[in-house]
């Protein structure tokens, strides 16, 4: 009924493009927040922009910081100080929260369908995100009813988890649940997300492209057992 295996009795879903559209307010605000760095250090040809092949590399699904040492190390900038990373990543954040307040957390209709048929299965529901906005994202997007439990960029930080591709943050969400990683299914935009579902065993992984151009092959070379463009086609028609 819900597209998945009978063994299944837990949904892990990442937040920022797999339940809401908030993956192109953080992309917008990386971008800002990264050309204006980039800006400080070369100028007029030898600036190259941040670009959306750049967000799904090197930043998507990853903890804030991490994110941020992945692209300038892209760029071949290393031995970066925690300081100049935090700005960077703390200038982003900024700009997504207004842009948040803004144009509010819309959810992706197909996936409200997704978890009222989940919540009406009795599938039980969590969410795994990286970002420290994950409460504030749910709420504006009026879905934190459906989450039992929710692990953000937050609890990666105090509980010292290693963030996606590294599956901790997914395991934590397993073992709050109270289940083994194989009774749950983990959905994922990112391929750092769909790595990490494969590297915790999880009984199934949903990859689900929202950007095309290749990005559902990269899913399933990255451990995808299936990959959707919207979650509502898991649903019988």
């Amino acid at each position: 009924m819900l597209g998945l295996p009978d063994s299944i009795s837990v949904a892990l879903f990442d937040l920022d493009g797999v339940l809401t559209e908030t993956a192109v307010l953080h992309r917008k605000a990386w971008k800002k927040a990264f050309d204006a760095y980039l800006a400080t250090l070369v100028g007029g040809a030898d600036f190259v922009e941040f670009t959306d092949q750049d967000y799904l590399d090197f930043v998507d699904g990853r903890p804030r910081d991490d994110g941020v040492r992945a692209f300038l190390a892209s760029r071949g900038i290393v031995d970066v100080d925690a300081e100049t990373v935090d700005r960077i990543g703390s200038g982003k954040n900024d700009m997504f929260l207004v842009s948040l307040a803004e144009d509010g957390g819309q959810a992706y209709p197909g996936s409200v369908r997704y978890l009222n048929a989940a919540r009406d299965a009795g599938l039980r529901i969590a969410v795994v995100t990286s970002s420290k906005n994950g409460a504030a994202v749910l709420d504006a997007a009026d879905l934190s009813k459906f989450v039992e439990v929710r692990v953000d960029g937050l609890d990666i930080v105090s509980k010292g988890l290693n963030g996606k591709p590294a599956p901790d943050s997914y395991l934590l969400g397993a073992e709050l649940m109270g289940v083994e990683p194989a009774a749950a299914a983990v959905f994922e935009d990112a391929i750092s997300g769909v790595q990490a579902g494969s590297a915790g065993k999880f009984g199934y992984v949903v990859g689900i492209d929202r950007v095309g151009g290749g990005q559902a092959a990269a899913m399933t070379a990255a451990g995808a057992d299936i990959v959707v463009n919207d979650l509502d086609e898991l649903l019988p028609a």
